[in-house]
Formats: structure tokens, C-alpha cells, sequence
């Protein structure tokens, strides 16, 4: 299904916290007089000597190798048109995370208030000193293709419009496969290309450069066929004007192998569908509507191959495929230019890596069905972690072979490896479960639906397909709550434990049974059951909901102590534990246990190691685990080393095939640098640990929350680890994408119990 966006929530996005979507960090430290000395004044001056003495030196000494600057003038923004400099600035900084996200590159966004071609080429042309390259963005056609040309004929660093190439290298790459499953060879073919802008030019352009005949393809604009009667063609018209008699797309079409789309919505019928060839392909790459719906093409012909340019839909034609990883390439081997070699070898680079297997970690983030390469699997998803081991040193070595690169890469594995430790290659974790979740949504509890950041969240998981929230609250305070915020809820079912006189006085029955020897009477039973943590757990145990998290108003013994007391642990699991995902520059890392286990002996910490690993095995990860101590292999004498070494002992003989060691301390558990010098014997001084057990509750707490406030990263949790059916705690003080984040868990979780309980 295809996200819902709320305006509120989309500007809500834009101006919660501080403004915008991204800030400057420095990368060295400013912490001293002598730091902030060699940063600038007097410092500054000897880098800035040696890049005098030799330009070049300005990579050495500067960011201009990883810098990229995002530039347009807003004159063709998204589907809104020209809408001015200013009003292109959201887009740009967008634009300027995916960089960053996908391909760990820095941006500048510009926006210049300049529409005269010759200008802003001039304007454009001054910022080479600052950048790496450029990636033009939103410049309407068909000045963007001067700008562009005349950029790259004037320019020495990379410069790419987006709009143009990208769109035309995943299109290309989904069109050589998909010709392959149709068997013709794309010189024989008849292509209708549907719109006459920058990216039907430049997709109609890399297809001739793959050996797609100039007298086989109809193009068409809003007139109708481009033919060489019409008059007043401009030049990239002109280029592609065809000499037969027609003058409707629905003449073009006939008989027509592939039909690319780049128009507007439902322009093309299934009565022009019929009328192609054998085996047709289409692409209707309009958005945020095709050009004929998905459901309806498919619908009109089996033989037919689609691919849009939606997630919902098999085959999505993402720009995010390409450009990150391109710019990568390109800025690795300081490329002059970004050729048509390089679009080549990206194109090729995509185009096979669809026919690879595809890793499990893919196949779960979108819902556990077989994919492989077919008719509905053309091109690679998104969120495929090899997309930039594959695309960037395709595109690098491209630019080597070529003639561009100023510098070249030696050992090509260990630039993969490189380019995976730059961009941490686990960061889209949540990325993945939330794909999971919207495979298969499940009923999740909101026991707080007082508060107003749960009905958001709740709104959130509704609008993106995660989950079917059930709210839990006073009924008029949550009603007036959805009214007052506009918010889109009132199909959800609400609880009001204070109303719910009958399913209380059921849930209160079962649960005396299963505590009246332990000092619970039915009075007791019935008056604990108007608390919404009571009652929702019992929703989760009697099978009226999936799942259930709670704890942002509450503390946490508070919430998981119903839970435990009326779903408990899962069988032969002697005890819970909570772990944390750290999110970090350096990659993820497990926190365990940072929540429930008080102080530990050498016996529970292996329940807890065994709950931790198969936690991060949930997550499509290896775990590597170090327990921690304030010793590094007996270095030091104490209760905490002793007891960390005999649990290590001990999670050995349970767990052979677990990658674990310690006592060890944090800092060398994470540095293989150290440990490869001092401790080669340990079994994390190949690749570090990325799943910390800490000695006692304190240290794990305290480190987390450490990490969180001030070390800058990102966590998520507490996840409980060893429930018999989920439930998970929030944090107090949580955000409304913590909450959703911990929501995608939930439903990840219930997705397995009910595979685990089908077995």
C-alpha cells in the first residue's frame, strides 16, 4: 500500500526541534585552545599553503572529496512546477539526507534565484573550488539540458542531473532484464516514449547507447507524436522526431514492444496495451499516479511486464538506486566527469545484481516472499545493502578505464569494505523491520491512548500499513483528543476499562485462576483489571491483539510486571531480559541487559547471552558478543571480572557456534586494531563485537543513557527479550517515531510467533 502523508505531519517533520532536516558537525575535535587553534587561526595556514602550492592538495586537507552540492533554481520541482528557489529548498535538503543515508556523502544545498540558463551557468561554474561534484536538481526543461552540457564541458568534477540520468539508468537497467525475459534484443524493438522532458530525453538517450535503433522509437508529448512535420521543435525534440505518418499515441502504440511513460496520470488505456506486441513492456514511470494503474495493466494482459515508479508495486523505477552510489564512485576516484561509460556500468552493475540471490535480510524486509529475478522482480529493492558495494565500483573503475579518474583503487576488496564501514551497511535496520511489518500488519495495544504522542504514533502506524491500533484510555478523553488534532482514528477500536463492565469481569475470572494461590482474590482480580497494562495484556493473551506496548507514562517495573504475571515468559525461558539498539556512526551495537536483570550470576548471564544473540539474530545480524568487565582477560582481580569469565566459560558449552568472549573491556571489545595487537587470541579481533553484556543492570543502564544524551546516537528500546507473545516497554519521554520504531518490532515479532505456532 502507498504511504499516507498528512500535511500536519509533514510540516510537523520540518520544524520539530530545529528546523530543516540536516546541520554542519564538525569531524575533528574543537574541545581545547590548542584544537580550535590548529582548526583556524594561526593553524589554518599550513594546509592552506600546501593547496596553494598545489591544488590537488585541497583533497587532502579538505571535505571537497565527499562534498556534494545539491543545486537547483526550482523551476520544475516534484510535480509542483516552478515554484521558486526557496520553495525548492525542502527538497534539496531531502535530497542532500539520501546522500548522506545511502552513500555516507556530505551536501550542500544551493538554491539560486536565477532562471537565465547563461547566468546560472556561470553561477554554478564559480563553485568548483567548494565541491566534489554536483548534482543538479528540478531545472525545467530544455534549459536544463544546456545547463547541464555546458556545466560538463567547462566544469573538472562530476555533474550530474538527476532528473535526467538518474531516472534513465534504473529504467535502462529494468529494461535490459526485462528483455531478456521476453527474449528480443533492445535494437530490434519499437519504443514509445510518452513525454518529451529531461528524463524522457535522457532514458530515451541511454537507450541508444545501449544499441536501441533512432528509427524505431515514437516519441510523444502533449500534442501528440513528435514527427518531423511539426514546426518549431526545439533541439532535444528535434533529435527524436520521428518520420512516420502518425500523430496519436494511440497510432504509437500499436504494435509497440515497450511504452515509457514520463506524462501523466491514466493517459494510457487497456485498450493501448492491447494493441502492443507480444510480450509487452511497460514502464508508466509518472507519479505519484502511472499512467495506467498497476492493478488494471496487469489485469489487461498476462504477457505484460510493468514497472512504475511506486513502492506499492513490483518493479518501483527509485532514483535512490543510482545517483548516492554513483556520486560514490565518481568522488572516489576524483573523477573529472560522470561519462556515459560511468551510466553504463551502473546500469549493467544494477541490472545483475537483480539476478543475484537475494539475502535474506532483503527477502524479510519485504515480507518474507520469494523474490527473484522475474517479471516482478526486475530491478533490486532499495533496501538492499550490496546496492553500493556493486553500483560504486562499477561506476569507479568506469571512470579509471575511461580516461577521468585522478586516482586510482588498488585492492577493489578492500574498498568494499570500505564503502560498507562508511556508511555503517546495517544503518537500515528499522528500515528493514518496518518493511517487514507492512507485509503482514498485525493488532497492536496502545494501553496509553491518553496521551496525545501515542494517538500520533498510533496514527503514524495506521497511515503507513504497520499495524491496526486498539487504543486504551478513557473514551472521552481519547475522542476529544482525535477531534481536537484532527487526527484520523475514529475506525479504531477504543477501550475504557471504566465501561468494558463484561470483558473486565471475564478478563478478572481468568486471571484469579491463574493467580489465586498466589495471594490474588476475585475482588483484587477485578479491581486490578481496570488498569489498562492489566487489561491490555490480557487483549494479547486472549488473542484479541497481537501485541502491546506501553510504558511512556509509566515506570517500568510498572508495565512489565502485568505482562509477566498474565502472558509470562516463553517456555523453558527462566528470565526476561531488555535490550537496546545503539545506533551510531561506528554501526549498531546491542545493549544487553540494560533494564531488567538487577545483578546477575555467571548462570543467568548465559540466559541472558542466549536471549541477546537470538534477539540480534532477529534484527538479520550476526551477533558478536563481548561480556564486559572492567579487565581485559583477567587483567584485573574482583568480582565482576570473575564472574563475566566463568559466564563465558559457560555460554561456550551452551552456545558453541556463538561468536562471544571476555572479561573484556568496552573500549578494546570494539577496537580490533588493539585487540589484533595485544589479544590476537580473541574471537572478536577479526571484525569487534556488536553485541555488548553488561555485569549488573547499573552499568547497562547508565551506558545507554550515556550514549543517548551525550555520545549523539540513536537508540531503540528496551526491545524485552524472552516474552511468550510480544509486548514492549517504552521509555519515558519516548518521540512518536520511537514509538512507531518499537511498534514495527512489536508486529516483526508477532508475524513470527504466529510462523512459530503454525509449525
Amino acid at each position: 500500500m502507498a504511504i499516507k502523508i498528512r500535511k500536519e505531519d509533514a510540516l510537523n517533520f520540518h520544524t520539530q526541534g530545529q528546523p530543516g532536516k540536516i546541520e554542519v558537525v564538525p569531524t575533528k575535535p574543537l574541545g581545547s585552545q590548542m584544537d580550535l587553534a590548529l582548526a583556524y587561526s594561526p593553524g589554518v595556514a599550513e594546509p592552506c599553503k600546501e593547496i596553494a602550492a598545489n591544488k590537488e592538495d585541497v583533497y587532502k586537507y579538505t571535505a571537497k572529496g565527499n562534498l556534494v552540492g545539491v543545486i537547483s533554481n526550482g523551476t520544475a520541482v516534484l510535480g509542483l512546477g516552478n515554484i521558486g528557489p526557496e520553495a525548492s529548498k525542502p527538497v534539496m535538503e531531502g535530497k542532500g539526507v539520501l546522500f548522506k543515508k545511502f552513500a555516507g556523502i556530505d551536501v550542500f544545498d544551493i538554491e539560486i534565484d536565477e532562471e537565465d540558463p547563461d547566468k546560472f551557468i556561470q553561477i554554478v561554474k564559480s563553485l568548483e573550488p567548494t565541491f566534489g561534484g554536483i548534482n543538479l536538481e528540478d531545472i525545467k526543461a530544455p534549459e536544463s539540458f544546456k545547463i547541464e552540457r555546458t556545466l560538463k564541458e567547462e566544469m573538472n568534477i562530476p555533474i550530474m542531473h538527476d532528473d535526467q540520468h538518474g531516472t534513465a539508468i534504473i529504467s535502462a537497467a529494468a529494461l535490459i532484464n526485462a528483455l531478456e525475459l521476453v527474449n528480443k534484443k533492445i535494437e530490434d524493438i519499437t519504443i514509445v516514449v510518452n513525454g518529451a522532458g529531461a528524463a524522457a530525453i535522457a532514458c530515451t538517450k541511454i537507450y541508444t547507447s545501449l544499441g536501441a535503433k533512432h528509427k524505431n522509437i515514437i516519441m510523444c508529448d502533449s500534442k501528440g507524436v513528435i514527427n518531423k512535420s511539426r514546426e518549431n521543435l526545439d533541439e532535444s525534440k528535434a533529435e527524436f522526431a520521428t518520420d512516420k505518418d502518425l500523430d496519436t499515441l494511440e497510432d504509437a502504440v500499436k504494435g509497440a514492444d515497450f511504452f515509457l511513460g514520463l506524462s501523466v496520470a491514466d493517459i494510457l488505456t487497456p485498450e493501448h496495451i492491447n494493441s502492443m506486441a507480444d510480450n509487452p513492456i511497460v514502464f508508466a514511470l509518472a507519479n505519484p499516479n502511472p499512467e495506467i494503474a498497476y492493478d488494471l495493466a496487469i489485469e489487461t494482459r498476462d504477457d505484460l511486464i510493468m514497472a512504475t515508479g511506486r513502492s506499492d508495486h513490483p518493479n518501483q523505477v527509485n532514483n535512490v538506486l543510482g545517483f548516492p552510489y554513483i556520486f560514490r564512485g565518481a568522488l572516489d576516484v576524483r573523477a573529472t566527469a560522470i561519462n556515459e561509460e560511468m551510466k553504463l556500468a551502473a546500469v549493467r552493475a544494477l541490472a545483475t545484481l537483480a539476478k543475484e540471490s537475494v539475502p535474506d535480510m532483503v527477502s524479510k524486509a519485504y515480507g518474507n516472499t520469494k523474490i527473484q529475478f522475474g517479471k516482478e522482480y526486475l530491478i533490486p529493492k532499495p533496501l538492499d545493502p550490496r546496492l553500493i558495494t556493486t553500483i560504486s565500483p562499477a561506476v569507479a573503475q568506469a571512470a579509471m578505464e575511461s580516461g577521468v579518474a585522478r586516482k586510482s583503487i588498488e585492492n577493489w576488496d578492500e574498498y568494499k569494505l570500505e564503502l560498507q564501514r562508511r556508511i555503517g551497511i546495517d544503518q537500515k535496520l528499522m528500515s528493514r523491520v518496518i518493511s517487514r511489518a507492512r507485509k503482514d500488519p498485525k493488532r497492536v495495544v496502545f494501553a496509553e491512548a491518553h496521551d496525545l504522542r501515542i494517538l500520533k504514533a498510533a496514527q503514524t502506524v495506521k497511515d503507513e500499513g504497520i499495524g491496526f491500533p486498539i487504543l486504551l484510555g478513557k473514551r472521552s478523553i481519547v475522542t476529544n483528543l482525535i477531534k481536537d488534532n484532527s487526527l484520523d482514528l475514529e475506525d479504531c477500536p477504543i477501550f475504557d476499562t471504566y465501561e468494558e463492565e463484561e470483558k473486565v469481569q471475564e478478563f478478572a475470572k481468568f486471571y484469579y485462576e491463574k493467580r489465586k494461590r498466589k495471594g490474588v482474590t476475585l475482588y483484587d482480580a477485578n479491581k486490578q483489571m481496570r488498569d489498562r497494562n492489566m487489561f491490555g495484556a490480557m487483549l494479547v493473551e486472549a488473542g484479541e491483539a497481537d501485541g502491546m506496548v506501553s510504558g511512556l507514562t509509566k515506570d517500568y517495573p510498572k508495565t512489565i510486571l502485568p505482562a509477566l504475571q498474565i502472558i509470562g515468559m516463553e517456555q523453558d525461558v527462566k528470565r526476561v531480559a531488555g535490550m537496546y539498539i545503539i545506533l551510531s556512526k561506528k554501526g549498531t551495537f546491542f545493549f544487553s541487559d540494560t533494564t531488567v536483570n538487577v545483578n546477575p550470576t555467571p548462570e543467568e548471564l548465559v540466559d541472558i547471552i542466549g536471549l541477546t544473540a537470538r534477539g540480534v539474530e532477529f534484527f538479520d545480524m550476526e551477533p558478536r558478543v563481548a561480556v564486559l568487565s572492567y579487565s581485559n582477560f583477567g587483567s584485573s582481580k574482583g568480582e565482576i571480572p570473575e564472574k563475566t569469565r566463568e559466564a563465558v566459560r559457560l555460554a561456550k558449552q551452551k552456545y558453541p557456534d556463538l561468536i562471544i568472549d571476555g572479561d573484556i573491556q568496552a573500549n578494546i571489545a570494539l577496537d580490533t586494531k588493539i585487540q589484533q595487537e595485544a589479544y590476537p587470541f580473541s574471537e572478536l579481533a577479526d571484525k569487534g563485537a556488536n553485541t555488548l553484556i553488561f555485569p549488573n543492570l547499573a552499568a547497562g543502564n547508565i551506558a545507554y543513557k550515556l550514549l543517548m544524551e551525550i555520545g549523539g546516537a540513536e537508540t531503540i528500546g528496551p526491545i524485552l527479550l524472552g516474552m511468550k507473545k510480544p509486548v514492549h516497554v517504552l521509555q519515558l519521554g519516548s518521540s512518536v517515531r520511537d514509538i512507531v520504531n518499537m511498534v514495527a518490532i512489536t508486529v516483526v515479532d508477532a508475524q513470527l510467533y504466529d510462523q512459530n505456532n503454525k509449525k
